[in-house]
């Protein structure tokens, strides 16, 4: 596997040229005069220096060794104890947590570009920590001020992890049919037991405490998802001095065989009668869940990213390197026996498709950042609710058309390699493994498009769309670049599939589930077209002062638009195609 080198320069284009995060930071209470530019590149230097020296060398060592269930207690890869020690100490659990336990208060738009370095070079790894920083996420907004005191500190400090408990066996998705319960004790405190399953990093060896966030019904708790609440529980129950006490009665039963992503332990946990606290209200726990999953949603996308990133790394330098034929255009390097590959047109066609959706994604994920940043800190309410707003609407997008895209590009990078893509040694075959997961955990990409669709745009009237939208058509014709019309055709193509879905379910049950896929991947590429719109924007702005940079951004937006953007035709085509297809054969016909 080609080294990883970290896309610093491409965050700082980012940050700096793209989204002047700078200016947003002055103007956020709470983050003004606590981070600059330049203190951003210098975290964002160290981030890089962790995951490609720290974390990558681990990679595929995990991927072979794997984690390891013996008798209740799981066993990660060699060097992922002394790694996550490095990690640890560095505060990197607690890179955007609340300072007043103990976090570094750091803005998410920063946070992002962290994590997909963590993803680009261990997905593994990554995770655990991952995890363990939603989980704070949750307690920090829902809990009490005592858990709060009791369990941020060590985990920010990344001496506790944590995981979430939601499914189970039965259950899938549907979480309002979980049978886990939890009975009211004389003292305040909860004796949960049931079992969960497909829980990540629910047993492990890095940390000598995990906090489970469990989902669970009171005894007389209404049926489905109204009756569900939300407990913290221990594996290892806390004195009231901080310290750790006896063993609560939570076991890992197993872990799974998976396909991918093996140093992560995705486990089987039972919890036998254990103590567990409530975090916030009863039944309304898969409201305060949400927080932490949303975090999560997002940050599994940007693993999308940031494997599809490592693949395209390690793609470019094999094609320039690999001699196979002359171009078309004649002998190009004369010296050699062959010219290399990346002459041919179709492995240009895939490098260029892998890193204009890195890019675009990377930029989308910057702009979700910012506006979570918003949420969380502008001093106008209003503001605040406009960002969580977009927010909540570009979520399922990040985590669903990020993690397809970003299986898309592995499969291009394995490609360019051809022979040697399939072969272990080269690194490209272990990213398509690792990624496949990200289209399923956290909600399936499936389930993401039914969400974006039903309850994201046809739930509101589509409010929140079109402030979008209008906030594209806005840029669009201030825009210094050639994509205008473009633009201004694929916003109104989304705005036609739109009300197109709104009309046919009106008498078709089955029109938004049977448009919602198509539809989530034209909403993907609008907002595609959008940020690298922007970007060509502020490369052409600043073409003189790094040209070598700044012209392949011009060079990429516009194999975007030319080479990817149609593909919002057939999507379009596809979703007016309605549901009558799809039921057209009976069950016992497939």
């Amino acid at each position: 596997m080609n080294p990883y080198t970290p896309p610093l320069r491409d965050i700082q284009f980012l940050l700096d040229e793209v989204f002047d995060a700078g200016k947003l930071w002055d103007d956020l209470p709470g983050l003004a005069n606590a981070l600059d530019i330049e203190t951003a590149n210098a975290i964002l230097d160290e981030a890089g220096k962790l995951a490609s020296e720290t974390l990558a060398p681990l990679n595929r060592n995990g991927d072979e060794e794997g984690a390891q269930w013996i008798d209740g207690s799981v066993r990660t890869p060699s060097g992922f104890r002394e790694a996550y020690a490095i990690y640890a100490e560095g505060g990197w659990v607690g890179l955007s947590g609340n300072p007043q336990y103990g976090g570094m208060g750091m803005p998410k738009m920063l946070a992002v570009h962290v994590e997909e370095m963590l993803y680009a070079t261990n997905c593994s790894f990554s995770l655990y920590s991952v995890l363990s920083s939603g989980a704070c996420l949750a307690i920090d907004v829902h809990a009490s001020e005592e858990l709060k005191r009791t369990y941020l500190p060590p985990m920010y400090a990344g001496r506790w992890a944590g995981s979430m408990c939601l499914t189970e066996a039965h259950a899938g998705t549907d979480l309002g049919i979980i049978r886990t319960r939890a009975e009211p004790q004389a003292d305040g405190s909860y004796r949960v037991s049931g079992s969960k399953i497909f829980i990540t990093g629910g047993e492990q060896d890095l940390t000598e405490n995990i906090i489970h966030l469990v989902l669970a019904k009171l005894p007389d708790a209404p049926a489905g998802p109204k009756g569900i609440s939300l407990f913290l529980v221990p594996k290892v129950l806390v004195n009231a001095d901080g310290s750790l006490g006896e063993r609560n009665a939570v076991s890992c039963g197993s872990i799974e065989h998976k396909m991918g992503i093996k140093a992560s332990a995705t486990c089987v946990m039972n919890f036998d009668g254990a103590t567990g606290y409530l975090v916030g209200e009863l039944n309304k726990g898969l409201a305060a869940m949400f927080t932490m999953m949303n975090y999560e949603r997002l940050s599994i996308g940007i693993q999308g990213i940031g494997c599809a990133e490592a693949s395209y790394q390690s793609a470019v330098a094999y094609a320039r390197d690999r001699l196979q034929s002359r171009a078309a255009t004649g002998v190009q390097a004369a010296d050699k026996i062959a010219d290399p590959i990346i002459v041919h047109a179709d492995v240009r066609r895939m490098l260029l498709s892998m890193k204009a959706m890195n890019e675009g994604g990377r930029a989308m994920a910057t702009y979700i950042g910012a506006q979570l940043d918003i949420a969380k800190y502008a001093h106008d309410g209003q503001a605040r609710a406009r960002a969580q707003a977009r927010v909540a609407l570009l979520t399922p997008v990040a985590k669903a058309f990020f993690t397809d895209t970003g299986l898309e590009s592995c499969v291009h990078g394995q490609q360019v390699l051809g022979g040697h893509g399939y072969i272990r040694e080269w690194g490209q075959e272990q990213l398509v493994r690792d990624v496949r997961i990200a289209q399923i955990y956290e909600g399936t990409n499936g389930i993401q498009a039914l969400d974006l669709l039903g309850r994201k745009v046809l739930a509101d009237g589509g409010r929140a769309l079109h402030e979008l939208l209008d906030e594209i058509r806005e840029h669009a014709d201030t825009a210094a670049t050639d994509y205008r019309e473009a633009l201004h055709s694929v916003v109104k193509q989304l705005e036609d599939a739109s009300a197109w879905v709104r009309e046919q379910s009106e008498s078709d049950p089955n029109a938004v589930g049977a448009a919602s896929v198509e539809y989530l991947h034209l909403f993907g590429y609008v907002c595609y077209a959008y940020f690298w719109s922007r970007m060509a924007c502020a490369a052409k702005a600043r073409l003189a002062l790094d040209t070598h940079f700044h012209s392949a951004k011009l060079a990429t937006a516009a194999f975007f638009f030319e080479r990817i953007l149609p593909r919002s035709n057939g999507l379009l085509a596809c979703l007016q195609g309605g549901s009558n297809s799809l039921y057209g054969m009976t069950e016992d016909q497939f």
